[in-house]
């Protein structure tokens, strides 16, 4: 068991990896962190000195003086190295840099003069250090106007606003969820390191370039078949699924669904199209007793549609590590669905008194190796 504990835990990249140590328990034990450490001498110590390794994510991307980003995030660098010293503690301890470090920037500066600090520690002690530098970084969740442009444009398309490209530059990118399975990788290398890689520099490469131009232009493209006409466009493209995703975290769900389908009666019943889409997938049905209930748990990487059919349903789903809790009511009488974001565990609960029929359509064809399952209680 590695006890790990993440500065900048409440921020965008330290949430998804704090959740995504949380998927393994038998693996990783979370040492909570929360900003108000650092004011606060002693429960910054007993922070560090319960790690084996500290994750520093904790820094400031933007303000209006630039002076006090690069004042803010060395600060921070030295409280964390302050409090090693005085606990005598030496935990492996990953920093997050960027690619930025080389441009004439302040908050560039900051990084590059943090990693000298955490690597003079690393030296003078003997404790174990890596420097990632990390390019753009975009994923769930991100702050818009602070952490990505992808967050900008996805919360501008869902929230009525007009985006506007201020440069059209090309842009380099990693998906958050990549990005933590890359420092997974090194926590679970802390103890193997030799000696002659006891402080390390990794450049993280980027794993998509577009420019922004393009990238708005994708995002309007699904936000009109979708928003518009509720079809999934094509997410064959890992890209593509990844920014589809995203898109939908900025959904306003209680005013979006359930989604009302169009449907056709003649006199041989009813007829209703509950889904088009331009990608592949998997399309199941189930038929669920009264009183049932199914789900209760969350993907990381796929996205999915609850349509009900037949009966009546209590849909409700909340996003992991949060408290607020949406709540649909669907009936077969009025055909309608509800879809699933990633990172929202979900469940699907027949409150009528006959049979639920509810179909469901997931972006990804099942696949026992490769599972994207995790079980938590709406």
């Amino acid at each position: 068991m590695i006890k790990v504990g993440v500065t900048g835990q409440e921020g965008f990249i330290g949430t998804h990896l704090f959740n995504t140590l949380g998927l393994y328990p038998d693996k990783y034990i979370r040492i909570p962190f929360y900003d108000t450490f650092f004011s606060d001498k002693e429960k910054l110590i007993r922070f560090v000195s319960s790690c084996d390794v500290i994750v520093h994510l904790a820094a400031m991307n933007r303000h209006n003086d630039p002076k006090i980003i690069y004042s803010t995030n060395i600060l921070l660098v030295k409280q964390v190295i302050e409090a090693c010293e005085l606990s005598h503690s030496t935990p492996y301890i990953i920093f997050s840099s960027s690619t930025q470090e080389e441009r004439d920037n302040l908050y560039g500066k900051s990084k590059k003069e943090g990693y000298k600090l955490f690597e003079k520690w690393a030296r003078t002690s003997g404790a174990r250090f890596t420097g990632l530098v990390i390019p753009n970084v975009f994923g769930p969740f991100g702050k818009p106007y602070y952490n990505s442009v992808v967050a900008t444009f996805c919360y501008q398309l869902t929230h009525n606003e007009k985006p506007k490209i201020e440069v059209d530059s090309e842009i380099k990118l990693i998906n958050v969820g990549d990005l933590v399975d890359f420092i997974l990788d090194k926590i679970n290398m802390s103890c193997s390191f030799k000696i002659d890689e006891i402080i390390e520099r990794c450049e993280i490469p980027y794993a998509y370039a577009i420019k922004v131009s393009e990238l708005l232009k994708k995002l309007n493209s699904f936000k009109e078949q979708y928003f518009k006409d509720g079809i999934i466009p094509d997410l064959s493209n890992p890209f593509d699924r990844n920014l589809f995703n995203i898109l939908l975290t900025y959904n306003d769900h209680n005013s979006f669904f359930p989604f009302h389908l169009k449907q056709y009666k003649d006199k041989r019943g009813s007829f209703v199209e509950i889904l088009k889409l331009n990608s592949r997938g998997q399309v199941s049905f189930s038929i669920t007793n009264p009183g049932n209930i199914r789900g209760n748990h969350f993907h990381t990487r796929k996205a999915e549609r609850f349509a009900v059919i037949k009966g009546k349903a209590k849909i409700e789903f909340r996003r992991v590590g949060t408290t607020e809790k949406f709540t649909f009511k669907l009936d077969g009488n009025k055909p309608s669905f509800v879809d699933m974001p990633v990172w929202y565990t979900h469940k699907i609960t027949n409150v009528g008194t006959d049979m639920l029929y509810t179909i469901f359509w997931i972006s990804e064809h099942f696949d026992p190796s490769d599972p994207d399952t995790f079980f938590e209680l709406v």
